[in-house]
């Protein structure tokens, strides 16, 4: 990944976890109540994030570079090449996290 040090533990295992058919590890990164914004649908707690992440093709992802905001967002972006229309695609992942150090908001953008 480029920058990865300066990418928050949580946003680097989200990038590892997210192509790997573990779900259960990949859902253990988000807090209970967590919130995940993808192609402006909004999805509330594990089990709708579960049911999601379920219907999400098989992709791979390359980060292209991350920023940590002042309030402490960090957007990354990254390159999506998969078996679906328009592959590949650059979006951007704005991650709020808490102190537990997992993630409370993910909203995935072009």
């Amino acid at each position: 990944m480029s920058d990865a040090p300066t990418i928050p533990g949580v946003v680097r295992r989200y990038f590892e976890l997210a192509p790997l058919p573990d779900h259960d590890a990949y859902l253990a990164l988000f807090a209970d109540d967590a919130v995940v914004e993808d192609e402006g649908t909004e999805h509330h707690g594990i089990a709708s994030i579960r049911a999601w992440r379920a219907g999400v093709p098989e992709v791979t992802y390359t980060v292209t570079g991350a920023d940590v905001t002042d309030g402490g967002v960090t957007v990354a972006t990254a390159r999506i090449s998969g078996d679906f229309p328009g592959s590949p695609v650059t979006l951007r992942f704005h991650f709020e996290y808490g102190d537990d150090g997992r993630v409370r908001v993910l909203r995935i953008r072009p």
